[in-house]
């Protein structure tokens, strides 16, 4: 296995992907592709780490993330996929989904919030609702990220000490804890039913977070077509005058923020 990249590492590997990826949301703009992008895995495998990698050069005006909570009442007597399909994309949108319509065959299937039959119904319909998807013209990709329970643990560790991670702790993620087996059997079911030609699906080893960011973008880009499209000029003038400083009439700035580094340069 190879080494776990260092910080500074993967921001240089990250760089000309972010600018690849700015092509991309360019080339769709342009040509009105449509592409959705699923991310599913294990609770902690880095789904949210992964999303702001692809997204946080993008305009989020065209670029946006889908995570929904748990269905209301009347979503419960929906079509199963009826609350997913507001949110497919129009032309030239990306839409990145932070857990989909694969929820049910993960966390409700191990946690018990949908029954057998329910799972099966679900698994029977997915590969025709996705073909549908993908016959209009999305480009779906669908993407399962890995993490040995080992570094699940930690993660779950680090939640819980560090304050400013503890709010993604939930009494779901500590269930999960007895459940990695189950997990993994219903992951392997899904696979088996709906890994298809027409919307297959990509694992990705999230063990190294850093890592598997980088897999998953290259990946994506790799899968695309050419996506080449040059920036429209954009004329910038001369401005013809000497710039000039904000003035305030009816209100001022408030004092700026004193650092611990300018109390030192007093």
């Amino acid at each position: 296995m190879a080494d776990r990249l260092k910080g500074k590492e993967y921001r240089r590997a990250l760089e000309p992907l972010t600018a690849e990826l700015v092509g991309m949301a360019r080339w769709a703009k342009a040509t009105g592709a449509r592409i959705v992008v699923l991310f599913e895995g294990r609770d902690t495998a880095g789904k949210g780490g992964a999303i702001r990698a692809v997204r946080d050069r993008l305009d989020p005006r065209q670029c946006r993330t889908v995570a929904l909570s748990k269905p209301s009442e009347d979503e419960r007597t929906q079509w199963y996929f009826q609350r997913y399909v507001a949110h497919l994309p129009s032309a030239g949108e990306i839409i990145l989904f932070d857990r989909s319509w694969y929820n049910r065959a993960g966390v409700e299937k191990v946690m018990g919030y949908a029954d057998e039959e329910q799972v099966a119904h679900f698994l029977r319909q997915v590969p025709d609702f996705e073909r549908l998807l993908v016959d209009d013209g999305i480009l779906l990709f669908k993407y399962w990220l890995a993490t040995d329970q080992d570094r699940q643990e930690d993660r779950l560790r680090e939640r819980l000490e560090d304050p400013l991670k503890r709010w993604k702790l939930s009494p779901v993620d500590l269930a999960a804890r007895e459940k990695y087996d189950a997990y993994t059997h219903a992951r392997e079911n899904m696979l088996r039913e709906t890994h298809t030609r027409h919307a297959p699906w990509t694992l990705v080893d999230f063990n190294d977070q850093k890592r598997g960011r980088l897999t998953l973008i290259r990946n994506l880009l790799d899968r695309l077509p050419d996506t080449h499209v040059e920036p429209a000029p954009i004329a910038f003038p001369e401005l013809g005058r000497e710039p000039k400083a904000e003035s305030y009439e009816v209100l001022a700035p408030i004092a700026p923020y004193a650092t611990d580094v300018d109390g030192a340069r007093d």
